[in-house]
């Protein structure tokens, strides 16, 4: 229809280590929501880096400039209606409550998720290799490791992937959204 305002969007942010399962998190809840009819968008962290954030490096400045810029498309996104589901470690407490500043100056809901897989877990996981590059040397400024994890103080929801299935956790984040972010009828 013309002249409507797009249905309501939002931006729900999953942190946490690496191989923690943000982007299998938010992979399972976009086939969640996606089969109730909403419109999703994930933007996942690795995919980005080749993106949108190519020829950024792993320095302080270059990880929040990378966070600024998946904050912008995020609220982008969800501005436009979408429900946006971002998978980034974003490692640092104030590039992550920078990104909510953005978002609630603009009237976008945004719900921040900490994905609180102990390092241990990451570490046996290890879905990229990056744990076992670090450990051979090939490797430095490992968040987690030899690169600081700041820690989600006051997250919406903390969920921990060892002691859950995939479906219990992307049921969480879904009865979250629906909590929040009602679905328009």
């Amino acid at each position: 229809m013309i002249g409507t305002d797009p249905p309501p969007g939002a931006t729900m942010w999953l942190t946490g280590l690496p191989s923690a399962g943000k982007s299998t998190l938010a992979t399972a809840l976009a086939a969640r929501l996606r089969e109730q009819g909403r419109r999703v968008e994930v933007l996942d962290g690795d995919e980005l880096r080749r993106t949108v954030s190519a020829g950024l490096g792993f320095s302080r400045a270059d990880r929040e400039e990378n966070v600024r810029r998946v904050g912008a498309r995020a609220a982008e996104l969800a501005r436009a209606g979408a429900i946006v589901l971002v998978a980034v470690i974003a490692p640092y407490a104030d590039s992550r409550a920078e990104v909510r500043r953005l978002h609630v100056a603009a009237g976008i809901p945004y719900l921040e998720i900490h994905v609180a897989t102990p390092i241990e877990v990451c570490m046996r996981r290890d879905v990229k290799g990056l744990y076992k590059r670090h450990a051979e040397g090939e490797l430095t400024g490992l968040t987690g490791v030899d690169d600081p994890y700041e820690v989600p103080e006051a997250p919406d929801l903390r969920v921990d992937t060892r002691h859950e299935p995939v479906e219990t956790s992307a049921k969480a984040l879904d009865n979250l959204l629906h909590v929040r972010i009602p679905p328009v009828s």
